[in-house]
Formats: C-alpha cells, sequence, structure tokens
C-alpha cells in the first residue's frame, strides 16, 4: 500500500510492534486486521465503472440471490467481505472458512 509500517499501525489502530510481527512472521496476522488491510487494498484498486456483480458473474439462481447478504445489500463486487454470503449455494460459516473460499474465487483474484 506504500504505506510505512507506523503508518500502517495507525491505520489498522495497533502498534508498531504488531506490524513487524506481522511482516517478519512473529507473530499471526488476527482475522480482524487481515479483514480489514484486504478491504483497503480494495478501495485501493477497485476497478471504474460498472462491473457484473458476483450473482451475475456466477449464474447465481434467482431464488439463492434473494437469501444472500451480498445481493440483498447489492453488494456484488464485496462479496468477498460480507459474512454469510451463499458461496455455491451455502452460507459461509466464519470468515476463516469463507476467505479461504474467496481466495480460490476468480472475482476475489481480478479484485485483490
Amino acid at each position: 500500500m506504500k504505506k510505512t509500517q507506523q503508518q500502517m499501525a495507525h491505520l489498522l489502530g495497533v502498534s508498531l510492534k504488531a506490524v513487524q510481527g506481522y511482516e517478519q512472521g512473529w507473530r499471526n496476522i488476527p482475522l480482524s486486521i487481515e479483514r480489514q488491510v484486504l478491504f483497503l487494498i480494495y478501495q485501493r484498486r477497485a476497478p471504474a465503472g460498472d462491473q457484473n456483480p458476483c450473482w451475475a458473474e456466477k449464474n447465481c439462481p434467482r431464488q439463492k440471490r434473494a437469501l444472500c447478504p451480498a445481493y440483498e445489500l447489492r453488494q456484488g463486487r464485496l462479496c468477498w467481505f460480507v459474512n454469510g454470503t451463499l458461496c455455491d449455494g451455502k452460507p459461509q460459516q466464519s470468515w476463516e472458512k469463507k476467505i479461504e473460499k474467496c481466495r480460490q474465487c476468480e472475482i476475489f483474484k481480478i479484485l485483490l
């Protein structure tokens, strides 16, 4: 993100030592920090203009779309950020399991 460790610490609301620990692999990155960093990267890189939402790209049936929080909130390019989405027709139970699945998704790969 072209930020110093100190700037990242301020941005993430953590200590400089925490950021250093994440970078060096001395500390595991908490899921909340991972999610925040991914969101910031997305905001910086988000493509301009109209993009097809995830449900259109994945050809989700209308009845499944209606149950998906990403569809309800009209966040078809932030689907990876919204908890409880119905990826492959199944609700994602936790951020850890969800982001694991998202990392395999073409929409996520393009955006990030």
